[in-house]
């Protein structure tokens, strides 16, 4: 029995039907209630009525590569994203991404001065770091090649100091658009291991490349684009600490309980209502 569900448009309903909630979509993830966060068809039709509500994903940040490099590597763990962008407009109204990069001091001493994000000033916790990777980084970038796909792009961009796999997919999805390249950042991690898609000892510093792979699999096997499923997940979860917390406490109680349910994953959800 399949299930199905309207998306409200400008100019109508548009009916989308989905397979049952107990039939397998990959091996040990099954679809789920349409209405059940944070089940696969969930996520299918986020990303679908998204589509046709004329508000896709945007992820591009800069104009140039160099731009976009800056803007990734100025943000990530332990950054707000206010924070990270408040200090990639301050460095590229600096010119500081133009052809003739600045020097390392320069650099530390623009990021060491308080931003204003808000009604509020902040400091930018590792000034000293990402201003030693941006020097090293920012010279390379400028004569890059041009790369065939995200991945290629990706795999270029790991041989830069400071960017490891996380920093350079996300660089390669923003710039190129590329569905062969995963964010996996924490809320990626949490909405896969919570439906079943990724094992609990698989661990993004060790097994990225692994876990991407899986990723990509399910984006394949929900029909969807792997940039957009990325995008509108991370949009979700990072703008609703409500829902982060579900999830939290999903992998808090599915941890108390492994001896019981080794190999099983905690099929509690949240129900949601449709408008």
């Amino acid at each position: 029995m399949t299930q199905t569900v309207a998306i409200l448009t400008r100019t109508g309903a548009i009916q989308l039907e989905l397979p049952s909630p107990q039939t397998l979509l990959l091996e040990g993830v099954r679809w789920g209630a349409v209405d059940a966060f944070p089940t696969p068809a969930y996520w299918q039709f986020q990303v679908v009525a998204r589509r046709l509500s004329g508000c896709p994903p945007r992820y591009k940040l800069g104009r140039t590569l160099a731009e976009e490099v800056g803007a990734c590597l100025l943000g990530g763990h332990g950054i707000p994203a206010p924070v990270g962008i408040a200090a990639y407009e301050r460095l590229r109204s600096l010119e500081a991404f133009s052809d003739s990069p600045p020097s390392q001091e320069k650099i530390r001493a623009w990021l060491s001065e308080p931003l204003q994000i808000g009604d509020r000033q902040v400091r930018y916790r590792f000034a000293a770091q990402k201003a030693r990777y941006l020097a090293a980084a920012l010279p390379i970038v400028q004569s890059a090649p041009a790369f065939q796909s995200g991945r290629c792009l990706r795999d270029w961009l790991m041989e830069l100091p400071g960017i490891g796999p996380k920093t350079a997919s996300w660089i390669a999805r923003n710039w190129m658009d590329a569905d062969d390249v995963a964010i996996l950042d924490i809320h990626i991690m949490r909405v896969g291991q919570i439906i079943g898609l990724f094992p609990s000892n698989l661990t993004v510093d060790r097994h990225y490349f692994d876990l991407e792979a899986l990723f990509l699999q399910f984006s394949r096997a929900l029909d969807v684009r792997a940039s957009e499923l990325d995008a509108v997940v991370w949009h979700e979860m990072a703008s609703s600490p409500a829902t982060a917390r579900v999830l939290i406490d999903q992998l808090r109680a599915s941890s108390m309980d492994t001896n019981r349910r080794r190999g099983k994953h905690d099929s509690r959800q949240v129900r949601l209502s449709f408008v």
